[in-house]
């Protein structure tokens, strides 16, 4: 879903979050993505679990959004998968941020899990 703001005439659209399935997703969510991989005749579905960095697009039919994971030898790998695309099967949310206010998080490029677990996921000390 795309907000739109009118400041003085002037229409700003905020495109940092969207709706999956009854289901709203914000840039900072981690998620999971089954995307179904076709190699050869034989098809499968690949999970690719990360945090969402960009959503662009401006209309439902060219819409995107990057997903950014965590290699086991720690390079950071990204993907972008189009929003109508028939190839993703489901995407499930594993954890909604709380600390994010940016439509764009590449600042998360240069740090460490750690310290995108502090940024993203902060705690109310009640």
């Amino acid at each position: 879903m795309i907000e739109v703001w009118d400041f003085f005439g002037i229409i700003l659209l905020m495109a940092n979050n969207f709706t999956y399935k009854e289901q709203r997703l914000n840039v900072g969510d981690t998620v999971t993505i089954n995307y179904r991989i076709k190699e050869g005749e034989k098809e499968r579905i690949q999970a690719f679990k990360g945090i969402i960095i960009k959503i662009k697009g401006d209309t439902e039919n060219n819409r995107m959004f990057t997903v950014r994971k965590m290699t086991r030898s720690g390079v950071g790998l990204e993907r972008i998968f189009p929003f109508v695309s028939p190839f993703i099967e489901s995407i499930k949310l594993e954890k909604k941020t709380t600390g994010t206010k940016r439509s764009k998080i590449f600042f998360i490029r240069n740090l460490t899990e750690q310290q995108i677990r502090a940024n993203l996921y902060k705690r109310k000390n009640a």
